[in-house]
């Protein structure tokens, strides 16, 4: 609003008797302020706001207030959301009669009105004398959710109320049409938005954001629970996905103590299994010996302990035919380490956080199988060429806060996150990093500091179907891979065994089989970067892997661009920047004749066109390792020029601004365009063809 229209209201105010009343009188009589946005109306209504702060004198009391009080009463409901505020405070509703406020939200109530009731009822804070079930259901009806969290959220009572409520209207032998038969002629009525599905997802959003206890909603957490062991059924019994070992973990601590579903686990049991299974399940998660049926209880009485025998003849066989078809670990068992204490664990920070290094990064959390909150990290792998940590990450966290030194762990994986110098691999990162600032709060933003950063599941999008050495014939079995057991498949031959994925990550000890799973998973990611590395090309990747991953991965338009910065990005779609400096000025120009690079193997087009303009030029041959390239630049002072993934890599192994990532989607000259801006060399004729080509 322009300073000349400003001061013309005030001075419009200064001249009025009475503003407040003149106020009223202009926004009854006007037509526009019922529009959206920044009216006259409104502009006119703030400024009389400021007004009054600065003239204490102005605001009236008794009769001739109320008086304008039940005026402005009857326009809140018509007017402008923005409005609301101003017009409560000039005319200091909070101070009006509190049942003549609560009489009016009836009236708006019965006219139908329930949003302008509710928002009004919010801002007046009337709630506390309403009836929220009163309230609520019909905003629910018109699939207005969000306004029925506003309306509770400052009052933990109503919360608990409301939450009581939606878990009655739960029990599956609670009638709905109960509810909405009252509202028939409800306009703008949902529902298809009103059911058991779309209420127990709104009492668990509530419990999550009002951290109520769930043990107030029975109805809803036992039928979630239930889903959660017609789920553990269909794995075991179905699908048969799931070892013996993990279904038992998740059926005990998914059932637990509670009859009812003890009741729904020896139905389903006899539906899979014969009395003699059933009996044997039956023990192994407790259920009460009175709650089974007599077959199973006699043969409950009849079981011995031939079972486990029986049991552990199949897990052996098992663990053989294993082998022949899942991914195994290159490395020895004993390079993989259990960290539990902080003294092991700073010994394996020394070793990951060193400059160059590759870290295959992943994280394993209880499986939550839809309950409240966010799953929290139960163990965190890391793994190196050589060997695998795993880090028992509650035990850690507990050992830390216990010392007194809660900022211990949250500082390291700072560390390893943002340091562009070491290159941390990953598969779907960004579920990951949430679990972790789940966790421990201090790394919630880890995301957006990262640096240095390898996201796989982007490389998975655009891997091609098969990789070099896999018939056709194969690809009847590999069909049920997905996600990072496909991507393994594609790459390395065999697809991860999967069948811990679903463990119970919190459970101590872990056995052998989690241990192997956890490090593998980790270690794979290695293996997989260095396959696409050394020939991206037979993957279907073309040999930028930076400029594919960016441009696919990176949901703005402008990751293409990035491209043609000084610093090319990582495959994240993250600009990876060393500490930012002052914005440097151009180096001093220099001619081709002072200026050595050796090409990485993926740019000879690049260097030959180099060499054609005087640029002294090594070129890596085809087999050569890219690290080679580094060994050259030290030895003999060059500049590295590269090309997607190996750039994160071979930057950190040589100096500032020494290692220069170029475009490969680009044509040899556009490339060569690009080096010889950034490095300010300036050509002249004598200089093209003056070396031997």
């Amino acid at each position: 609003v322009s300073r000349q229209l400003k001061e013309e209201i005030r001075r419009g105010f200064a001249r009025l008797e009475d503003p407040l009343a003149g106020l009223l009188a202009m926004l009854e009589s006007s037509s526009d302020w019922k529009g959206k946005g920044h009216s006259l109306g409104y502009c006119i209504t703030t400024e009389l706001q400021l007004w009054i702060k600065e003239h204490p004198a102005v605001p009236q009391s008794g009769t001739k207030l109320k008086k304008l009080q039940a005026r402005v009463l009857g326009m809140l409901s018509q007017c402008p959301a923005n409005l609301l505020d101003p017009l409560i405070s000039i005319y200091q509703l909070h101070t009006a009669d509190r049942n003549y406020l609560l009489e009016h939200v009836s009236h708006l109530y019965l006219q139908g009105d329930y949003k302008e009731a509710a928002i009004l009822s919010i801002k007046l804070k009337l709630q506390p004398d309403q009836d929220v079930e009163k309230m609520c259901t019909p905003l629910l009806l018109q699939d207005k959710a969000n306004l029925v969290e506003d309306y509770v959220a400052e009052y933990p009572e109503l919360q608990r109320k409301l939450l009581q409520t939606l878990d009655t209207w739960c029990d599956p032998s609670f009638n709905i049409r109960d509810v909405t038969r009252s509202y028939q002629g409800l306009s703008r009525y949902k529902p298809e938005k009103f059911n058991r599905r779309v209420l127990s997802k709104l009492v668990f959003r509530l419990l999550e954001r009002f951290n109520v206890d769930p043990a107030l909603c029975p109805n809803v957490i036992n039928q979630r629970h239930l889903r959660t062991l017609n789920y553990l059924f269909y794995k075991r019994f179905v699908e048969k996905t799931m070892t013996e070992e993990n279904w038992a973990d998740h059926i005990q601590s998914t059932v637990g103590e509670n009859r009812w579903l003890q009741g729904h686990l020896v139905q389903s049991l006899l539906r899979h299994c014969d009395a003699r299974g059933a009996a044997r399940w039956a023990r192994r998660c407790r259920v009460p010996p009175e709650m089974l049926p007599r077959d199973v209880a006699e043969e409950l009485q009849k079981l011995h302990i031939q079972d486990r025998v029986e049991e552990v003849t199949k897990a052996d066989n098992y663990e053989d035919s294993k082998k022949k078809d899942y991914y195994q670990l290159p490395i020895p068992r004993e390079n993989i380490h259990f960290l539990q204490s902080w003294e092991e664990t700073l010994q394996c920070w020394e070793k990951v956080l060193q400059p160059g290094q590759v870290v295959g990064v992943d994280m394993e959390w209880k499986p939550s199988f839809g309950m409240v909150g966010k799953p929290r990290v139960a163990l965190l792998q890391l793994a190196l060429k050589d060997e695998v940590f795993l880090l028992d990450l509650p035990r850690l966290l507990e050992q830390a806060e216990a010392e007194g030194e809660k900022e211990k762990l949250p500082r390291f994986i700072q560390m390893l996150y943002s340091d562009a110098a070491i290159t941390k691999l990953g598969y779907g990162m960004s579920g990951d990093l949430s679990s972790l600032a789940a966790t421990c709060s201090a790394l919630k933003d880890t995301e957006k500091q990262m640096q240095g950063v390898v996201d796989l599941l982007a490389v998975d999008k655009q891997v091609d179907g098969l990789s070099p050495e896999h018939s056709h014939e194969e690809r009847g079995v590999r069909q049920p891979e997905k996600g990072l057991s496909l991507l393994v498949q594609h790459v390395l031959g065999k697809p991860l065994d999967k069948t811990e994925q679903l463990s119970n990550w919190e459970k101590r000890p872990l056995r052998e089989e989690q241990i192997l799973y956890a490090a593998s998973d980790a270690y794979c990611l290695l293996e997989i970067y260095e396959r696409l590395c050394k020939d991206p090309e037979s993957f279907g990747l073309g040999s930028d892997l930076t400029e594919s991953l960016v441009g696919k991965q990176s949901k703005k338009p402008r990751a293409k661009k990035q491209l043609n910065k000084q610093e090319a990005p990582s495959p994240s779609g993250q600009e990876c920047q060393g500490p930012r400096t002052e914005p440097s000025r151009p180096p001093a120009p220099i001619s081709p004749r002072e200026f050595s690079v050796v090409c990485d193997n993926m740019l000879q087009g690049l260097g030959r066109y180099l060499r054609c303009l005087g640029v002294d030029v090594r070129l890596l041959d085809n087999e050569d390792d890219h690290r080679k390239a580094a060994e050259i630049a030290r030895q003999e002072g060059r500049v590295i020029l590269t090309s997607g993934l190996p750039y994160q890599t071979l930057r950190s192994q040589v100096g500032e601004g020494r290692c220069f990532s170029v475009n490969c989607s680009e044509k040899a000259k556009e490339q060569a365009l690009q080096v010889l801006k950034h490095f300010n060399v300036q050509v002249s004729p004598s200089d093209i063809f003056s070396r031997c080509q």
